[in-house]
């Protein structure tokens, strides 16, 4: 399967991170554990959702999507 995960910093609530990722725990693991330069910073980190897909395309797709500003807004609405 592949993730597309949402994740709140415990210490700095308003940081948030989207990823994809084949190994859920793994990676969240890595980002409490500060292996990610981009989220060490604001450690420890919570999950707040994360959305499996058996296809690796549609996973990146909807990262991406995430990533831009009307996908900001829908999971500001739906999942913050």
């Amino acid at each position: 399967m592949f993730y597309v995960y949402l994740l709140q910093s415990e210490s700095s609530p308003n940081q948030r991170y989207i990823g994809f990722t084949t190994d859920l725990r793994q990676r969240i693991s890595d980002h409490n554990s500060g292996k990610s330069k981009h989220t060490t910073k604001y450690k420890p980190w919570k999950l707040i959702s994360y959305h499996a897909f058996a296809d690796k395309q549609k996973a990146k797709e909807f990262e991406y999507y995430l990533k831009t500003g009307s996908g900001q807004a829908f999971a500001k609405k739906r999942f913050w």
